[in-house]
């Protein structure tokens, strides 16, 4: 199902998300020679309806139309189809950030292709570049909290989420090969969303190595959590007749530290299921975070949320966003440590 060519075909330059299947007939590799190598790996469009990646991608390949690249590139443009639909993916499909281990679906195969050809090229560096469908800052994620991974994700923000679930995601899977990060880029179709990601990825291309050296100006959180509505369970938001309530601005509460008591929604029925809090073990952590008290939904500890969205699609998909706590650098080696409670 993968198609894997080394050149641009005529008009990807200029189509948009949802023309992408006049130029390409699915997901697609693209191997760019450069003045250096080995390649840079970019990945966009693995949700189809995160498009910032790719207009980046468009604006940074029209720079040098009529000049060689810095840097041999390898493109993935990753669910066309979906692209072509607007929407994340299509309930027959895997999501296609979740098929980087294990699997045997075509999907599963092809993203094991995929690594395998980057691992003969020695890949230099790998951008996966990803929207949200709440508030969030710009940020980048990191699956190895190595200098390599940390510089290459302050380069895009000085906000650095560090995380280990979902394990089967395109950036962990290339951790294992080079530095690898996500960098998620705000809502799509925002003027600022891609200039900031044209600009990063320009950077990216620019460079002659990553540096090793200590990072010391960013901001890092690590994931501790993933929240879920069970699938038996309907819900919305506001004040609806569903059978749990969220809040209805729920994603104006990310990267913020929530105090304990912080209302996050309602139950409308007697359950002791209303959310699935999975910690990074797979264990079932839910009441370490969240109360149910008459009927309305809170936390019971201090934590900081990510992600959290109001697109019941995403949710319904995905999840409702992450939970988060700060790390803080150890002052005599590379590691990083939990902040004291």
């Amino acid at each position: 199902m993968l198609s894997i060519i080394d050149h641009l075909p005529p008009g990807l330059l200029e189509v948009t998300p949802v023309q992408l299947n006049q130029v390409l007939t699915g997901p697609t590799l693209i191997h760019l020679k450069g003045r250096r190598e080995p390649p840079l790996f970019i990945s966009v469009l693995l949700h189809g309806d995160e498009i910032t990646g790719f207009l980046a991608l468009q604006a940074l390949l029209r720079r040098y139309t009529e000049r060689g690249l810095p840097r041999s590139l390898s493109l993935f443009i990753g669910n066309v189809a979906a692209a072509c639909d607007g929407c994340r993916r299509f309930d027959t499909q895997p999501d296609y950030n979740r098929i980087w281990k294990g699997g045997d679906t075509p999907e599963h195969a092809m993203a094991q292709q995929i690594l395998e050809k980057m691992r003969e090229r020695e890949v230099f560096a790998c951008v996966d570049a990803h929207n949200n469908t709440g508030l969030n800052p710009h940020y980048a994620c990191i699956t190895h909290l190595e200098q390599g991974f940390l510089h290459l994700a302050s380069l895009f923000s000085r906000t650095v989420v560090y995380f280990q679930r979902p394990e089967n995601v395109l950036s962990r899977a290339f951790g294992d090969l080079c530095p690898s990060i996500t960098v998620e880029c705000g809502q799509p179709c925002t003027k600022y969303s891609v200039s900031h990601t044209l600009e990063f990825l320009e950077a990216c291309l620019h460079l002659s190595e990553i540096p090793q050296h200590p990072v010391d100006d960013i901001d890092l959180y690590h994931t501790i959590a993933t929240v879920r509505v069970p699938a038996k369970l309907s819900f919305g938001f506001g004040d609806c007749q569903r059978e749990l309530c969220l809040i209805a601005n729920l994603d104006h509460l990310n990267f913020q530290e929530l105090p304990v008591g912080t209302l996050l929604g309602k139950l409308n029925i007697s359950s002791e299921q209303y959310f699935e809090v999975v910690d990074e073990k797979g264990h079932n952590v839910t009441a370490q975070y969240f109360k149910v008290d008459k009927q309305e939904i809170r936390t019971i500890c201090p934590v900081i949320p990510a992600m959290f969205t109001v697109n019941e699609q995403a949710i319904r998909q995905d999840c409702i966003g992450y939970l988060m706590e700060r790390l803080k650098k150890g002052v005599q080696d590379l590691s990083w440590t939990r902040p004291p409670k």
